[in-house]
């Protein structure tokens, strides 16, 4: 049958609150699956920063201002992040900083103080067992493992780890950081590197022969003994014509 004007108007407002309920339903559907969706992967995490390690660690402020007065903290940043060997670093303590000679930081030159950090850095990892096995002297960055003006050798007892220089001998307190790309051990002692220390002795001048030295003693007599040859020759002549003189003198009528 026709619905009249008043059913058709409800019918109508029926339909329209059940397409706005159709509606609010799908919109909150939707809003509860965004809700429920994964939350994104948290972004990887930046790359191996020695310095940023050094910082959190704490007491090791002289070697971070070492690190960045020479720069060597960015090339060992680059380094370790684009190398599949990794890097051990041996980090001496502001407490072993502090036991140097009065001055001796002030009186290295620019390039020493980036060998002083370059000698402080094996450009491979090593673990705290692996020293055991190690081979001495070990390559450093500041010079290879052939090189007498940078050796670097490591001895074990026990779990115990010993470096020594030449000049200073050092002992592995522990390990501030490791994650099988890096290695970071604190010394006690700060590694000085012979060459610091032990100049070579300059070749020497060729000597030049001075008055009175045995060569011209030796030339003199040479001469003198030609001189006085051939004088004796000379005296010789003369008295041989002396006599001969004296016989004519004598015998002749």
């Amino acid at each position: 049958s026709t619905l009249n004007p008043q059913n058709q108007n409800k019918h109508k407002m029926k339909q329209l609150v059940s397409a706005v309920s159709l509606l609010v339903i799908i919109f909150l559907s939707c809003t509860k699956a965004m809700a429920q969706s994964p939350a994104q992967a948290p972004a990887p995490s930046g790359p191996d920063n020695v310095t940023g390690i050094l910082e959190k660690a704490g007491q090791y402020t002289t070697f971070i201002r070492l690190l960045k007065s020479t720069q060597m903290g960015d090339q060992i940043n680059t380094q370790l992040n684009n190398s599949n060997q990794g890097l051990t670093i041996f980090v001496p303590t502001d407490n072993a900083f502090s036991n140097l000679k009065s001055g001796t930081l002030n009186s290295l030159s620019d390039q020493q103080k980036v060998q002083l950090i370059q000698f402080h850095v094996i450009p491979s990892f090593f673990s705290a067992s692996q020293f055991q096995t190690a081979s001495n002297p070990l390559r450093t960055q500041a010079g290879g493992g052939s090189n007498a003006q940078f050796p670097l050798n490591v001895t074990t007892s026990g779990n115990q780890v010993n470096i020594t220089t030449g000049i200073v001998n050092a002992t592995v307190a522990n390990t501030v950081y490791t994650d099988n790309q890096l290695a970071v051990y604190q010394v006690d002692q700060v590694l000085l590197p012979l060459d610091f220390f032990v100049t070579p002795a300059p070749a020497p001048a060729p000597s030049k022969p001075k008055k009175g030295s045995p060569v011209d003693s030796a030339a003199g007599s040479s001469d003198d003994a030609s001189v006085d040859s051939s004088c004796a020759n000379c005296e010789g002549n003369v008295m041989f014509y002396m006599s001969l003189a004296f016989v004519s003198f004598c015998y002749l009528p």
